[in-house]
């Protein structure tokens, strides 16, 4: 799953204490084995591994380091995942400089990696997972840049698997044609069934059919995608985010 979780806050309506339960039955219904997210701040991701009952564990660190700024956490299911290493970095001419940020972005944006073992097959894999600046294209494509220079110095044996608020939407900007030109697959395409599309950022307003993905999951060459979709879940009319949730269903090679 990609889900930018909207960080928490206390205005109504939609604050995180409305949206809470909303978040935490989502994750009971679809239970995905590993989830990258966006704009989650400290407590509110404390909450959420609280409220899944040890299900799962999370990593990463605040964009202005520390438990400071949002978050890009990697949650994973302990009963099927093990963390092997990791990385956070940041989306800049600096990329080791904790909350660095020199392309003109309206706020600092940064990268969290998880390399992940499979507790029944033993297999390995990484998540790499990103949101990329609201305004300012520049930062944009200097980002996808980087983020596949980074890409590159991974394990080239293992699979990787890019879930992201990119901010643009798919098959209609420069980003997403790096990305998949530079050979990552979109599981929404790639997928043998999938559901209904909606634009993947509502603001809590009217879904919109067929609308813009400006969440996605990509993936390496090699890996099966079974099926996608994009969660249109509420409780009792209560959004869990001002996005959608995306998911994927994958067999990793």
């Amino acid at each position: 799953m990609s889900f930018n979780l909207r960080y928490a806050g206390d205005t109504r309506p939609n604050s995180w204490a409305e949206r809470r339960l909303a978040t935490a039955e989502l994750l009971r219904r679809t239970a995905p084995t590993v989830i990258g997210t966006q704009e989650g701040l400290y407590q509110q991701l404390r909450d959420i591994e609280a409220d899944q009952g040890g299900r799962y564990a999370w990593i990463g660190t605040g964009r202005s380091g520390g438990s400071r700024g949002e978050f890009m956490a990697v949650f994973y299911d302990t009963r099927r995942l093990a963390p092997l290493e990791y990385e956070h970095y940041w989306l800049s001419d600096t990329p080791e400089v904790i909350g660095s940020n020199t392309w003109g972005g309206s706020s600092i944006r940064m990268v969290t990696w998880v390399r992940l073992r499979d507790l029944r097959t033993g297999g390995q894999f990484y998540l790499v997972n990103t949101h990329l600046d609201v305004s300012s294209r520049t930062a944009r494509i200097r980002s996808t840049d980087l983020i596949l220079r980074r890409m590159n110095g991974l394990d080239p044996a293992l699979p990787v698997v890019l879930t992201g608020d990119f901010n643009v939407p798919a098959h209609a900007d420069p980003v997403y044609d790096t990305l998949t030109g530079a050979g990552l697959v979109d599981t929404w395409d790639a997928a043998e069934v999938r559901s209904p599309q909606y634009a993947t950022f509502h603001g809590y307003g009217p879904l919109v059919p067929d609308g813009d993905r400006i969440d996605w999951i990509l993936t390496t060459t090699g890996v099966r995608t079974h099926s996608a979709a994009i969660s249109t879940f509420a409780l009792d009319g209560q959004f869990p985010s001002d996005h959608l949730p995306v998911q994927a269903s994958l067999t990793l090679g």
